[in-house]
C-alpha cells in the first residue's frame, strides 16, 4: 500500500508547518493599519439637550 509510505507527506507536513511558523508570522506582525485609534479623554462626553417641539 503505498500511501503508507510516510517519506514525502512528512515532507510536506515539516515544509508548511516551517512556513508558517517561519515565513508568515513576520509578514502578518509587520502589517500597519491605516488609521489608528484616537486615546479618548477619560471623561466622558455630555450629551447635548434635545430641542422637542412640543406643539
Amino acid at each position: 500500500m503505498p500511501q503508507l509510505n510516510p517519506a514525502p507527506w512528512f515532507f510536506i507536513l515539516i515544509l508548511s508547518w516551517l512556513t508558517f511558523l517561519i515565513i508568515l508570522p513576520p509578514k502578518v506582525l509587520a502589517h500597519e493599519f491605516t488609521n489608528e485609534p484616537t486615546v479618548m479623554g477619560a471623561e466622558k462626553p455630555k450629551p447635548e439637550s434635545w430641542n422637542w417641539p412640543w406643539y
